[in-house]
């Protein structure tokens, strides 16, 4: 693994301290902010935010992947994400992640100023995603899941939990690279939440250092999910805020590169002493 990654013109020193992911959905039915920023002002506006909260890196995504929810066009994924990305481009400096798994958005994404393509199937959705992320040599996140977020949650019987993410991940991981994505570009995500029961994402978390052994940088995407609702008996994905940050805590303590969330101030402050206490 190497120990840095260059993405516009910063350097992400892996080991040294946790990088945050701020989530920017621009979509209408996110689980926990879907509507909110879904236009120019509203996206811009939370962008800024983010960035001036401690974000060093800006997930715009166009299609919701909550439990259940529906595949949107081409055409409206594109029709939410450009403009976006025209209208916060030129005003912030952090480089800009787009969450997509079809391979022309993540043309059009990069072609607009984004850095970086998240890819929830690991680039199993589209089997154009990989080449096409080696063609416009930029990084890639590729996370495990099974099956698709529509029926992701009636797959989650697992013989070896820790042993299948692993494996699907080292076999993403390889398939990148032969389509020619560079390796030092490979972040890999265990995908909590995604085909994942409660205890399953509590098991990920206890068990993160084990994904060392892949040699990629790990991004955690635990904010606000149903897993910390579910220990807080908190229906509301936005008061979820110190329950994530228990599990950002925790993922930190394991190994975290990456913390991909909602509540960019709040998990910057969990991030600065949980560094200080385990790196």
């Amino acid at each position: 693994m190497s120990s840095q990654l260059i993405i516009r013109d910063r350097c992400f020193v892996w080991g040294q301290r946790t990088y945050l992911m701020g989530v920017l959905n621009v979509t209408t039915d996110s689980f926990s902010d879907g509507g909110l920023f879904n236009h120019r002002v509203g996206a811009l506006a939370q962008a800024r935010a983010m960035v001036a909260a401690g974000a060093d890196i800006i997930d715009v995504g166009g299609q919701s992947t909550r439990p259940g929810a529906e595949q949107v066009s081409l055409v409206e994924e594109l029709d939410r994400v450009l403009p976006i990305l025209e209208a916060i481009r030129p005003e912030i400096s952090v480089p800009i992640s787009v969450d997509t798994t079809r391979a022309d958005v993540a043309t059009a994404s990069i072609e607009a100023g984004a850095d970086i393509i998240n890819d929830i199937s690991g680039g199993t959705f589209d089997l154009e995603m990989l080449p096409t992320v080696a063609s416009l040599d930029v990084p890639i996140v590729l996370m495990h899941i099974r099956g698709t977020p529509q029926t992701m949650q009636q797959m989650t019987d697992y013989e070896d939990l820790m042993g299948e993410i692993s494996g699907f991940l080292a076999k993403q991981i390889l398939a990148a690279t032969r389509a020619g994505v560079d390796l030092e570009k490979i972040i890999i995500d265990p995908g909590i939440g995604f085909a994942k029961n409660h205890e399953q994402n509590l098991e990920i978390l206890r068990r993160l250092s084990a994904f060392k052994a892949l040699n990629s940088p790990i991004l955690v995407g635990a904010s606000r999910k149903s897993f910390i609702g579910h220990i807080l008996n908190q229906p509301d994905p936005k008061a979820r805020v110190w329950g994530t940050a228990a599990a950002c805590c925790a993922a930190i303590s394991h190994g975290a590169d990456i913390l991909r969330v909602h509540d960019v101030q709040e998990m910057r402050d969990v991030s600065l002493v949980a560094d200080l206490l385990w790196r």
